[in-house]
């Protein structure tokens, strides 16, 4: 019984660690100056806040809605 509880506790582990290492934020990532969607200028202040970024916050937020659904582009 143990192996199992051990077999789910590295599998837990590995989950939470490919999870955690999704979001981390690379601080040197160079953000574009442009969306690479709709090409607007990207503030300065979410090139700053959000290093590596390459959407505006509106495509973003449809890039995100998109992935939540299920409809991701190719």
């Amino acid at each position: 019984m143990s192996d199992i509880i051990d077999n789910a506790s590295d599998l837990e582990e590995l989950q939470r660690n490919a999870a955690l290492s999704l979001i981390r934020i690379n601080r040197n990532a160079v953000s574009a100056l442009h969306c690479m969607e709709c090409e607007e200028e990207i503030p300065e202040a979410r090139r700053k806040t959000i290093p590596g970024c390459q959407l505006c916050a509106s495509c973003k937020q449809i890039d995100e809605l998109r992935n939540k659904s299920g409809s991701r582009r190719s």
